[in-house]
Order: C-alpha cells, then sequence, then structure tokens
C-alpha cells in the first residue's frame, strides 16, 4: 500500500491556490452584492406603473384620496353696501330653479306662468316667498334678508309682465323725508 507523498493533504484543498486568486474573491465577495442590490433598487424604481388597468397610483388618483374634507370659504361683506337689489338676490338665490323650470317653477320672463301669480299681488308673492309653497323651500332667514327676497320677488314678476316696485329699505324710505326738508 503504498501512497503518493501528500495525498492526504490533496483531499482537503479549497478552489483558491495562491494569494492573487484570494484577492480576487474577497473583492468580488464585497463587489457583486453591492451591483445586484443596485439593480434591484434601479429595477424598483422603474417600475412605478401600478397594476394593468388601474389608474389608482396617478398623481391625479392620489390627490383625490387624500384632498382635504371640507374647506372654508371667508365672504367679504360691506357693511355700507346695504340691501341687495332684486336681480343680484334672483342671480344668488332664485335662478336655480327659476331659469329652468325646475319642479314646476315659474320661468324667469314666461309672461303666460306668471300671468295668474301676479294677479295675487306683490305682498302674497312674497309671503309665498318668505315661506315657502310647494316645492318651493322658505327663503326667510336664509343668506338674503326678507327686504332682499322681496326685491328678487318683483324683479322676477315683472320680468313676468308685472308692473310692481321694487321695496326700499325702511331706513332709506325714512331718511328720504328728511332730505327733503332741507
Amino acid at each position: 500500500m503504498s501512497q503518493a507523498p501528500n495525498s492526504h493533504d490533496n483531499d482537503h484543498e479549497g478552489p483558491i491556490k495562491t494569494p492573487k486568486q484570494l484577492a480576487v474573491a474577497v473583492g468580488l465577495a464585497f463587489i457583486v452584492p453591492i451591483i445586484i442590490i443596485i439593480l434591484l433598487v434601479e429595477f424598483v424604481a422603474s417600475t412605478g406603473t401600478g397594476s394593468s388597468g388601474s389608474d389608482a397610483l396617478s398623481e391625479q388618483a392620489t390627490a383625490q384620496r387624500i384632498k382635504p374634507v371640507g374647506s372654508v370659504e371667508v365672504k367679504v361683506v360691506s357693511a355700507n353696501a346695504g340691501p341687495r337689489a332684486g336681480e343680484e338676490v334672483f342671480k344668488g338665490q332664485c335662478a336655480a330653479c327659476h331659469e329652468s323650470g325646475a319642479m314646476g317653477a315659474p320661468k324667469l320672463g314666461d309672461a303666460a306662468a306668471w300671468g295668474s301669480r301676479i294677479g295675487v299681488g306683490l305682498e302674497a308673492l312674497i309671503q309665498s316667498a318668505l315661506k315657502g309653497k310647494n316645492a318651493m323651500p322658505p327663503q326667510a332667514g336664509g343668506e338674503f334678508s326678507d327686504l332682499e327676497v322681496s326685491r328678487a320677488v318683483a324683479y322676477l314678476a315683472n320680468s313676468g309682465g308685472a308692473k310692481f316696485t321694487e321695496p326700499a329699505a325702511p331706513a332709506a324710505a325714512a331718511s328720504a323725508p328728511a332730505s327733503d326738508a332741507k
């Protein structure tokens, strides 16, 4: 039984036999994982399209999800503005139904629809507007004063053929004789 010298050592040798091979193996052990990590990061960063057929990750969808629940509106109110004119009140409150005729509301300028209503008089029309009638809700106590609603009623009825005078503010009516007395 004769064996070659050092045969026992040959069974335990690894693939690295020289210091140069060791240096290359150590260098690759550090560089290869770093390159793999960089490539994975680039791959993940470049595929931001989401699932097929979905726009859940789009900028618009994200903005919709994170929008505020409510908002604050600041209205500028002029202390000296006084009551608003009938046309202004009509555009702000009444136009939604009376321009389209929604829920049976008589349209602006429709003489046939306003004819029978004008016959009851301005005061009756004002009371209907302030207290509500049929599908129209009461307008009193809303954004506009009773005087402003009265002016809108006169404007609306006049557009249908009436010859009503727009109600004047009580303070303006009281100060008019005082200015005439000078």
